[in-house]
């Protein structure tokens, strides 16, 4: 019979948990840093794992002992034992929009604390596309999906749910399932910018849009609604345009509510790619008009007069989001909920501009 290999050179028991103290190939174990700093096997676990009940002189010999012999985790052998991959997906509506930006951020850190890869990737606001992006994270057995959603029908997750996949929508809801949802106060936040333009004497106030079927749009034209309302201001059909956030179509928009006898004085934008178009066409008239835009800008404080507008906590959204994926994945049993997070007004000038007729 051949000869047995001995113990340590067995490919099962090179691949053996280096947290379980035995030898993974010729790399440092746990039991290693142990006999090193001199503690037990337990008290490696838990300063390796975060855990508390831990001395900070003992934290801190266990700490140098694992510098010092070059011990690292296995954390693919711990992953397994889970049954999880240590890796979350996160479906963003434009990687390239500076929105996103500081929410991905937020989520990438606290997937990082959790010991969690972040994978992301864009839906381009196409619905199929999103579906797509969401299987194939899931067919690569992410634990977790955070969703900025662009389709209104989220049903093809429920079977990914039922499994385990934890799933938190945010800045929209999510269509025809009940989930996590983290929001902006969209309705509210518009409804005071534009409050805020006709407290400086404005009653010709124009809304350029996003197109009508995506939440956070058809939100901020309510809320600009409600404002209007609530001033008594009757609007007219042509002070308001819904349509894709391409520069060409907004212009287009901004123009036409500039331009005949009664003309707008001022507009609302409904989110910053609207508003860096806006500004343009601004900035080729003779007269002043008020602007006030949702989400801010890179530089818009630099700008004569600055931009003012209505902020997003993009981070906050992403790191709520993430938190509570994590807390999901953590075993907390959660009903669905849907969490608002407020918006803040900053003024700067440009909607402080009063009315030019």
């Amino acid at each position: 019979m051949p000869e047995t290999a001995p113990r340590a050179d067995r490919p099962a028991d090179r691949l053996r948990d280096r947290t379980s103290g035995t030898r993974y190939g010729n790399r440092p174990t746990m039991k290693d840093v142990a006999a090193r700093a001199g503690v037990g096997l337990k008290t490696v676990s838990r300063v390796v794992n975060g855990e508390p009940g831990v001395t900070p002189d003992t934290e801190r010999r266990v700490q140098e002992a694992i510098e010092a012999l070059g011990f690292r985790r296995n954390d693919s052998a711990r992953v397994l034992r889970k049954g999880r991959t240590a890796s979350i997906g996160l479906i963003l509506e434009d990687l390239a929009d500076p929105f996103y930006g500081p929410l991905s951020r937020a989520v990438e850190e606290v997937a990082r604390a959790h010991g969690a890869l972040l994978i992301n990737g864009s839906s381009a606001e196409d619905p199929d596309r999103e579906q797509e992006l969401a299987l194939a994270l899931c067919a690569r057995r992410v634990d977790g999906l955070v969703v900025i959603p662009a389709g209104d029908d989220h049903r093809y997750l429920e079977p990914e749910i039922r499994a385990g996949v934890a799933t938190v929508f945010v800045d929209r809801p999510a269509g025809r399932i009940e989930a996590d949802v983290v929001l902006s106060d969209n309705f509210g936040g518009a409804r005071d910018g534009v409050a805020h333009l006709i407290a400086h004497g404005h009653r010709r106030i124009g809304f350029i849009g996003d197109m009508p079927r995506i939440h956070t749009a058809a939100e901020r034209l309510r809320g600009y609604r409600a404002a209007m309302e609530d001033a008594g201001i009757a609007v007219a059909d042509s002070w308001m345009s819904l349509g894709v956030t391409d520069p060409e179509r907004v212009r287009r928009a901004a123009e036409a509510m500039l331009t005949g006898p009664e003309p707008v004085t001022a507009v609302f934008a409904g989110n910053n790619r609207v508003t860096v178009t806006v500004i343009r066409v601004l900035a080729g008239l003779s007269r002043q008009v008020a602007l006030v835009g949702f989400d801010d800008i890179e530089l818009a404080d630099l700008l004569q007069p600055g931009v003012t507008v209505v902020a997003q906590d993009a981070a906050a959204l992403g790191r709520t989001a993430a938190e509570r994926l994590f807390r999901q994945l953590d075993g907390t049993h959660l009903t669905p909920e849907r969490i608002e997070l407020p918006t803040r007004l900053v003024t700067r000038g440009s909607g402080e501009l009063p009315p030019s007729d």
